[in-house]
């Protein structure tokens, strides 16, 4: 398998798995399939959660990372995901969801599954755009927690993307990032001071 999923910090893998054991956080988190599902869940797949906060005329990206999140799996399907935080304490469990991006993030994963070259898989989000992506970092020694998208690395959109930004078709990063640019870059109202 090309994709070296990264290993995600105890406390993290701690703090979801706590979570699942409790009856309050899996019955309070409103995701039906989890309260629903039959056996054990398990928490599966770590991936690091960066977002993009700045992206530049040059095309270089300001990330950090905001998270960890786990699919969660009972029996032979992905009913939901986990999302940890970094808190002044340490990792902390920060909510289950369900929905389109769960899915669609599966999807993605076994697309890239296909592909010859070796890849970190990590999740970009862009919050200006309401947009999640499959971020495969060709550097799979790379620390998971740091960096940026290289040039060469693959972001695959996940569905709803944006309008004019077709869902799973693997862009690289130098193609994307101007796109991403002219998207989030503010238009000046008419009449607003220069």
């Amino acid at each position: 398998m090309p994709l070296r999923v990264p290993q995600a910090p105890v406390p993290a893998l701690r703090s979801v798995l706590t979570a699942l054991s409790s009856p309050t956080a899996v019955r309070e988190a409103r995701t039906p399939a989890l309260l629903g599902a039959q056996g054990p869940a398990t928490p599966e797949l770590p991936l690091p959660v960066h977002v993009l906060d700045r992206v530049t005329a040059q095309g270089v990206a300001a990330t950090r990372l905001a998270g960890w999140r786990f699919h969660i799996r009972c029996g032979e399907r992905v009913v939901a995901a986990a999302e940890t935080m970094l808190t002044p304490d340490g990792w902390a469990f920060s909510h289950f969801f369900e929905g389109p991006y769960v899915s669609s993030t599966e999807r993605a994963l076994r697309q890239a599954e296909s592909v010859v070259q070796p890849y970190q898989p990590r999740l970009l989000s862009v919050p200006e755009l309401y947009m999640l992506t499959l971020w495969l970092h060709g550097d799979c020694t790379a620390d998971a927690d740091a960096g940026h998208p290289a040039a060469n690395d693959l972001l695959v959109p996940l569905a709803p993307a944006p309008p004019g930004i077709a869902a799973h078709r693997p862009h690289r990063v130098a193609e994307l990032l101007p796109v991403l640019t002219h998207r989030v870059t503010p238009t000046r109202l008419l009449g607003s001071p220069a």
